[in-house]
């Protein structure tokens, strides 16, 4: 990275930065019962040990136990989806792919509905175990299918919406032959997307998941970069191809698991926050992934307030707020593509 590349991107992250955390404060503020952002910091202080809460015990469990495991879980997924966007669309030379492209999404969706309709495990699974089985289950297979046909960018891509397709069909005919009007309506709600059930294991769990997801992507910007010219032109520069690609396939198809496990099926996000992205930095992966993670942390923090805040208490499952949100923006993303050539 050049003198004047970095010049212009630690500023931009150290922003990026500071708005994240500002958003996680203010967003724990908003909700039914009112908690000032300076309660917030004081609880967060108190629990790691500098100074005393000074807040009623009740205001503390609705900070601490309720709405910053749910905040901080959502920059979690926004950061993690979007980060699975980025490389995804580089790996793939696809700007249509996305985290759910290997059919990951739909996986999760089935060991989910398994666990929680069929009684699989007979109460010793939790949803979230289940969802992060099938979709491990998922990506198995649709590299299987992909490497049968030949391996390549267009047989990952179309091994993964016949992936896609058999799970969605198979978690359709568990709900409809076996599920209650009850648990369909739990098992809809969940795979729209819902971070209700957040808990600071959840943070732990994915927050470990995809910042070493994280670190590991970073360590192969030059290769994601020679990527954008093809293969062969990234095996010409020494780039072992092969390798590369199935590591990062694996860590974009664990984080995915990790996030989808926690949060259910969140859209649009690895989709959108790329692009946008690349018209704020560009294409160089080192200045492209730190600034999608921040940038997808924010929206996603947002996004979840909005989600649970609007109808209250009446809650919006959050894939719904992404993709009402993500729609217009990508079409307006199309159409600056499309003025830009």
């Amino acid at each position: 990275m050049s003198r004047t590349d970095r010049g212009l991107l630690i500023p931009l992250l150290l922003g990026g930065f500071v708005v994240l955390v500002l958003s996680i404060g203010v967003a724990v503020t908003i909700g039914p019962a009112s908690v000032s952002v300076s309660d917030v910091y004081r609880v967060i202080l108190g629990h790691i040990g500098i100074g005393s809460a000074g807040v009623s015990r009740i205001e503390d469990g609705i900070v601490w136990q309720l709405r910053l495991p749910r905040t901080l879980l959502a920059a979690i997924c926004g950061a993690g989806l979007a980060l699975c966007g980025a490389i995804m669309q580089s790996l793939l030379r696809n700007p249509l792919a996305d985290p759910f492209v290997l059919g990951i999404s739909s996986g999760a969706s089935t060991g989910a509905v398994v666990v929680a309709v069929l009684g699989v495990g007979g109460g010793a699974l939790s949803l979230s175990t289940g969802a992060f089985a099938g979709a491990l289950l998922s990506f198995v297979l649709v590299m299987l299918l992909a490497a049968g046909a030949g391996g390549g960018n267009d047989r990952v891509v179309l091994a993964g919406v016949a992936g896609t397709q058999l799970f969605s069909a198979l978690t359709s005919f568990i709900v409809i032959s076996s599920a209650d009007a009850e648990q369909t309506r739990g098992v809809l709600f969940w795979l729209l997307g819902s971070l209700s059930g957040a808990d600071w294991t959840d943070v732990a769990l994915c927050g470990a998941v995809a910042l070493l997801g994280m670190v590991l992507c970073l360590f192969n910007t030059s290769a994601l970069d020679a990527f954008t010219f093809g293969h062969d032109a990234a095996a010409s520069l020494g780039v072992p191809v092969k390798y590369v690609r199935i590591l990062l396939l694996v860590i974009t198809a664990l984080i995915t698991a990790a996030l989808v496990s926690a949060a259910g099926a969140i859209g649009f996000v690895g989709l959108v926050l790329p692009h946008a992205a690349r018209f704020l930095v560009g294409a160089r992966h080192r200045r492209l992934l730190p600034t999608t993670v921040v940038m997808g942390a924010i929206f996603m923090v947002w996004v979840d307030t909005i989600a649970r805040t609007v109808f209250a208490p009446q809650e919006i499952p959050v894939g719904v707020v992404t993709a009402l949100i993500g729609v217009p923006a990508f079409a307006l993303i199309l159409f600056r593509l499309r003025r830009s050539r």
